[in-house]
């Protein structure tokens, strides 16, 4: 195919970068060289920041960027850099915040222009053609006609920024106490929807932590009304259309308050964590929706998402070809009533209502998004048939509609692998099989474990952030340390395979080395090694993804039993106390957190166990929930500081220890959560 433009992207490997690489817009990548020729040329910067599912950053390309009179403006006045958020999360962070500072609100596309040393004086999220030229133009001569206060202002903003992620260290004594914890829930829950689940608002997004650490809290506490409010928000979630009721698979959130037109990316993230949510949800429940939520998204994972070395692609586009041809939300996933009359023939009336193929599932034109309102047995008794029957029926339906769907034009994917996602959704194969015990779980981890031992970690030590086309390229970041971590200790109790630990703590040891401030013992998001940006952040509120210091801190605490490390130890201690003073006020932007913080308030257990059947006995401890736990164990004799001197060659035995003071062992796993649960 002949391009009529093609500009500097061509050269990238990122697929989000390479959709721009052929528009008029001479487009540049964000390096050392790009940024240098801006201060030669004295020029303003324009930074664009988008991904590759994102919806309206597909928008804005068609509307803008690829409009020849647009480039013009864009190529004349400025030097234009494309960055792939997931690419350079470092470089989102700093001008999402600046956007957030001059406009009150972020979002994606980000638009943000810049003097020629990279301090922001302006930016937005998506402009209309119009809206945008203009802009640009009032800009462009404001640099001509009065550079001094574009400079003035750039300064103010430059110290807005870097005022936003400053963490102070808290002198005060680290008191974690369980009443804390109970104030900030009852702030929270005023703001629950008893309804739908989830938050009182829309959009609706997943939050799988906050869903996470309600339900160990709501466990811990026996704490009925929470447990219901988690129950009944998986539930929704699982019924409603943010789950790919024939695929498998989550969107990344819902437009509604019932959680049932979703914004149709698929992000592994938002996956890998789901599946952890919803195996331990299972673990306390046995609710085999739960279970066949896991078994599902699972298998949309392993078709649609890995690779044959044992990696795991970024995301699905929320866009596709509809049947006429042009790109559209949603259309490799929506149906209309003649279409499924067709397919399902008698079956129809039972299969809309069980899905809603009525007013309340529909969603625009004469598309339906899939939604279920009543559980199993309602349906059954309605329509006077057996559970045997229903299932049967369920496995036929999705077979038909997956096969014809497959055969739609395909949502375009964002084929380069992060290491930090890969982590999360390596956890989530991990705790999958903790619960379920399906040995192929267990096959995907350790095969994507390998993958990130062999191509992601390099010989000093440090990881790479980015994997395409079988080159490792970036430098890590803090979140691709801390959530490895978090992801190889979760494979070690597994498996016991120590090569997960030691690693686990090596990764630890590097990140002291080049992430920690040793001002207010928190970790930067960037490494000391990369070239500086406009602030050097520290990334602690958590998110959709729980934030990089409150996985490290919970890291942290996790080795420093596993090595009897008190430097570990401590700074687990601080990390939480220094975030304590903010944490009452917006708990939901805590939770990762407030589940460390449950570490301290209740009594945190040590399990070791020795002996030649120890794997044996850790399978049936698994078959429980026990958050406030880590498990150490061995099948031979260990120097561990938990293990070393408890190995007895004539039987198995089991340690159940707090703060370094253990009760006698005992051989039953029976007798062993019995003193779990005093």
């Amino acid at each position: 195919m002949e391009h009529q433009y093609t500009n500097e992207l061509i050269n990238e490997t990122s697929p989000y970068l390479l959709q721009h690489a052929h528009n008029p817009v001479n487009w540049n990548p964000w390096n050392e060289k790009t940024l240098a020729k801006a201060k030669s040329e004295n020029k303003l910067i324009l930074i664009s920041v988008g991904y590759a599912a994102c919806h309206w950053c597909h928008v804005m390309e068609h509307e803008s960027f690829e409009d020849s009179l647009v480039a013009q403006v864009m190529n004349k006045n400025f030097i234009n850099i494309k960055v792939d958020r997931e690419e350079r999360p470092d470089v989102d962070q700093v001008y999402m915040n600046a956007v957030q500072l001059m406009t009150g609100h972020g979002g994606w596309p980000l638009n943000v222009i810049a003097l020629p040393d990279g301090r922001p004086i302006w930016g937005g999220t998506y402009f209309k053609k119009e809206q945008w030229i203009s802009a640009l133009e009032q800009i462009s001569q404001l640099y001509i006609d009065d550079p001094k206060k574009l400079r003035e202002y750039a300064g103010k903003l430059e110290q807005g920024i870097k005022s936003l992620d400053v963490v102070e260290l808290n002198t005060n004594e680290p008191v974690f106490e369980a009443s804390y914890i109970d104030d900030a829930i009852k702030n929270w829950s005023r703001q629950f929807d008893n309804n739908f689940g989830g938050m009182n608002r829309a959009p609706k997004f997943m939050m799988p932590n906050n869903y996470h650490f309600l339900l160990r809290y709501a466990y811990q506490t026996h704490d009925k009304k929470i447990q219901e409010y988690v129950n009944l928000t998986l539930t929704k979630i699982a019924y409603g259309g943010v789950y790919d009721h024939i695929g498998g698979g989550f969107s990344r959130y819902s437009v509604d308050a019932k959680w049932h037109v979703p914004h149709f990316e698929k992000m592994l993230y938002d996956n890998g964590q789901l599946v952890s949510l919803y195996s331990d949800a299972y673990l306390i429940t046995k609710n085999e929706l739960y279970r066949d939520i896991v078994v599902e998204t699972l298998a949309f994972i392993k078709r649609d998402m890995t690779t044959s070395n044992g990696a795991f692609y970024s995301s699905l586009d929320a866009d596709s070809i509809n049947p006429e041809g042009e790109l559209e939300e949603g259309a490799f996933y929506v149906w209309t009533k003649d279409e499924l009359k067709t397919l399902l023939k008698e079956d129809f009336e039972l299969f809309s209502d069980y899905y809603n193929v009525n007013n309340f599932g529909h969603w625009e034109h004469d598309n339906y998004v899939f939604i279920r309102k009543d559980n199993d047995a309602t349906i059954i008794k309605k329509h006077k048939i057996t559970l045997d029957t229903l299932v049967e029926k369920k496995a036929t339906w999705k077979k038909i509609l997956l096969e014809v769907r497959n055969k739609r034009p395909k949502p375009r994917l964002d084929d380069k692998t992060l290491t930090s996602w890969n982590a999360i959704m390596l956890k989530g194969y991990v705790d999958a099989y903790r619960v379920f015990g399906d040995l192929d779980y267990l096959v995907s981890a350790e095969k994507n474990a390998n993958f990130i031992i062999n191509n992601q970690l390099r010989e000093d030590g440090g990881l790479y952030h980015n994997y395409k086309n079988g080159t490792s390229s970036i430098n890590g970041y803090l979140e691709d340390y801390s959530t490895v971590i978090d992801a190889f200790l979760t494979l070690y109790e597994s498996t016991l395979n120590e090569v997960w630990l030691d690693t686990a703590r090596n990764l630890a040891n590097y990140a002291f080395d080049h992430f920690f401030d040793t001002t207010s013992k928190m970790f930067f998001f960037t490494s000391n090694e990369d070239p500086s940006l406009v602030s050097r952040s520290i990334e602690y509120r958590d998110n959709v993804i729980p934030a990089s210091n409150s996985i490290m801190a919970k890291n942290l605490f996790k080795l420093s039993h596993y090595f009897d490390n008190e430097h570990f130890s401590n700074t687990a201690m601080t990390m939480l106390n220094n975030v304590k003073p903010e944490m009452q006020e917006y708990p939901s932007g805590y939770s990762n957190w407030f589940d460390l913080m449950l570490n301290y308030s209740n009594p945190f257990y040590e399990v070791a166990i020795v002996g030649k059947d120890a794997k044996q006995k850790i399978t049936e401890l698994n078959n429980t929930y026990i958050p406030n736990k880590l498990i150490a164990a061995s099948t031979s004799e260990n120097k561990m500081p938990l293990l070393e001197n408890r190995y007895n060659p004539e039987k198995t035995l089991i340690y159940v220890c707090v703060n370094k003071a253990c009760k006698l062992p005992v051989s039953e796993v029976e007798d062993a959560i019995r003193l779990l649960k005093e």
